[in-house]
């Protein structure tokens, strides 16, 4: 076995049906007593948001619902001078990203305790990486001060979520996992966990599809999130994440939306490079080790989900701006980056044409 560096970083979970409850007790471990629940505008968000702020009663300062997309620079000025002035002392978030999102860039400048709750699947709950939009272009950074202290996963709070929304943040999870498996820093830890991760997606989404009050899929899900957030949060990104944080970030693209659309692309980007990673994800789809990307993309197209970049937005006269800018100041990916090869990469996505065979050498 080749020589490998796996750090672990500390953090505290509570996992099951009615986690919830033990809010008041994780806050107070934390030593909050004048918290701040960060939410959105959407009815689900502010409708939990103000259950979580009744649980806790004193303990809660107030409810800041103003978590954005991709965390525009001036949303975070104006909420770090909220927290100054209101003498905050830790961040509860509610829902998915973007409201983690909100709390690391203030976590950021303050250095206060998180404690998130989340509603989907996109686990950046469980990462260190934070990431802020300013000018049009979304900059991303590794502090281990952003990453939440607790989590709480209650399969019973993702309930709510919509089967397509459900679809495309199980799948947003699902690329955290594929690009751990060919991550410049991979180990055989979160490989394990990258796999299993992909496995519980495939195994819950038609469920939840099917039927979106199926706790028993719920929870398979929310597990597969918690795996997929661990070994983001563990190792490096690649080509997806760039490609989704440049579409993101500067052409304002949904996030969940646009990881699904990306993904099967990304990986036929990468097939011929990363072998191991193929078998792999081979194995956790239950499909032909040549056809893995094309099979992805069946699985996002049977469940509803979106698989082009056209119907998500994104506009055809865009892709020589969006090529050149994922192709400056890269992040490590184990095919080196060609713009002529992610020029056609995008024109692919945008059309949302079927990724083809991997040649038989892999």
């Amino acid at each position: 076995m080749k020589r490998f560096l796996y750090e672990s970083q500390p953090s505290r979970i509570v996992f099951g049906d009615g986690a919830i409850k033990e809010i008041g007790k994780e806050i107070q471990l934390l030593g909050m007593k004048n918290a701040l629940v960060i939410s959105t505008l959407g009815k689900n968000g502010m409708e939990l948001a103000g259950k979580v702020a009744a649980l806790l009663g004193d303990l809660c300062q107030s409810i800041y619902p103003k978590a954005i997309q991709h965390v525009p620079i001036e949303s975070v000025i104006e909420s770090v001078e909220y927290v100054k002035k209101n003498q905050i002392d830790g961040l509860i978030t509610v829902g998915g990203g973007s409201p983690i999102g909100l709390a690391k860039a203030i976590a950021l400048e303050t250095e206060l305790p998180i404690l998130a709750l989340p509603t989907t699947y996109a686990g950046s709950e469980m990462t260190p990486v934070w990431g802020i939009t300013e000018n049009g272009v979304k900059k991303t950074g590794n502090n281990v001060i952003v990453k939440p202290k607790t989590i709480l996963y209650d399969p019973e709070l993702t309930t709510t979520i919509p089967a397509k929304l459900s679809v495309t943040s199980g799948v947003n999870s699902i690329a955290h996992c594929v690009e751990a498996l060919y991550s410049q820093n991979a180990n055989p830890i979160t490989s394990l966990l990258a796999e299993e991760g992909i496995k519980s997606f495939v195994k819950s989404l038609p469920k939840i599809v099917e039927n979106p009050n199926d706790l028993s899929a719920r929870s398979d899900a929310l597990y597969g999130a918690w795996l997929g957030g661990t070994v983001l949060g563990t190792v490096g990104m690649a080509l997806h994440h760039k490609l989704c944080h440049t579409l993101g970030g500067t052409f304002k693209l949904p996030h969940a939306e646009t990881h699904t659309v990306v993904l099967p692309y990304a990986i036929a980007y990468n097939a011929e490079y990363t072998p191991k990673a193929i078998q792999s994800i081979s194995r956790a789809l239950n499909s032909d080790i040549q056809d893995v990307a094309g099979t992805l993309f069946d699985l996002i197209q049977s469940l509803g989900g979106p698989v082009s970049l056209e119907s998500i937005g994104f506009n055809e006269e865009d892709i020589e701006k969006a090529a050149d800018l994922a192709t400056k100041n890269p992040y490590y990916n184990p095919r080196p980056i060609e713009i002529e090869a992610i020029r056609d990469l995008l024109e692919d996505a945008f059309y949302g044409k079927r990724p083809g065979p991997i040649p038989k050498r892999v």
